[in-house]
């Protein structure tokens, strides 16, 4: 399946732009892992991009992401994507077994927590987002209480990387394509260069 396929996929069944570019964020942090790791950028990527795809159609634990599959298996997205979306939230009870798996948990709830602190900085930006801002905010949580902390830490944990370098590696990814999430804010890439 190829990256357009995908995002045709999301625009079917996301209406809400907000998750369209969460599913985009954690899009661009697994392409920055998988290419960081020798693996498969364009699976890794996919998996990131369609994680969430059926969160309007099926917005409950008991619904997402299981009963969004078929859609996906039938749609011709690879069998490694399915297995990693499917373990992507605990409350499925499927085993994250592969690097892909635990790199897509590992990426799902930061993304939330970074494009939060991005957005209440005065630049809007995540061009000079650095780590120390999202570990100043970790520790009140009231701010972006959707980001949950505990799964955040053990995601970075079951995929082996220490937590702020995990947060660290996801902004610079998220950099990349901060024209797409609205994440420029009020700087441009060459002021944050400077």
């Amino acid at each position: 399946m190829q990256r357009q396929q995908a995002l045709e996929i999301v625009r079917t069944y996301v209406k809400n732009e907000a998750l369209v570019k969460h599913m985009l964020s954690v899009e661009a942090v697994m392409r920055a892992y998988a290419e960081a790791l020798g693996e498969d950028v364009e699976l890794w990527g996919l998996a990131g991009l369609l994680h969430d795809f059926d969160w309007e159609i099926h917005p409950t634990t008991e619904g997402h992401p299981l009963a969004g599959l078929p859609i996906l298996k039938e749609a011709g997205v690879p069998e490694a994507v399915l297995e990693a979306i499917a373990g992507h939230a605990d409350h499925t009870g499927v085993p994250r077994e592969s690097r892909l798996a635990t790199a897509l948990f590992a990426c799902d709830e930061i993304t939330g927590l970074i494009t939060a602190v991005a957005l209440v900085r005065p630049s809007r930006s995540l061009y000079d987002l650095q780590a120390s801002s999202v570990r100043k905010k970790w520790k009140d949580k009231s701010f972006a209480a959707g980001a949950d902390r505990d799964l955040i830490a053990q995601g970075a944990q079951e995929f082996g990387v220490e937590l702020w370098q995990h947060v660290d590696f996801a902004i610079k990814a998220m950099r990349k394509t901060a024209k797409d999430l609205e994440l420029e804010g009020s700087l441009s890439v060459q002021e944050a260069a400077d």
